[in-house]
């Protein structure tokens, strides 16, 4: 059984070193985490930032519901977000 099948997509929130917030989905976090701190596969977002930890993370979405999940996420203000977390 795929991933998107049995909703084990999540959402989440990255704090980088300089306090910005990055948003992602994933089927695993670890794996990610990694890619976004060592460059290798991760984000743009953190060329010439540091991804620290997860301040945030959402389970059980499938793909589709994950990626509209992380569009709402992007959309909100940072005050929005910090509430969230």
């Amino acid at each position: 059984m795929s991933a998107e099948a049995d909703g084990r997509w999540f959402v989440y929130i990255i704090r980088a070193g300089d306090d910005s917030l990055y948003t992602g989905i994933t089927t695993d976090l670890e794996r990610r985490l990694k890619q976004h701190q060592t460059g290798k596969g991760g984000a743009k977002y953190f060329r010439g930032r540091q991804a620290c930890e997860f301040v945030y993370m959402e389970s059980g979405h499938n793909r589709s519901s994950a990626s509209i999940r992380e569009a709402q996420i992007k959309k909100m203000t940072r005050q929005q977000k910090d509430l969230l977390l």
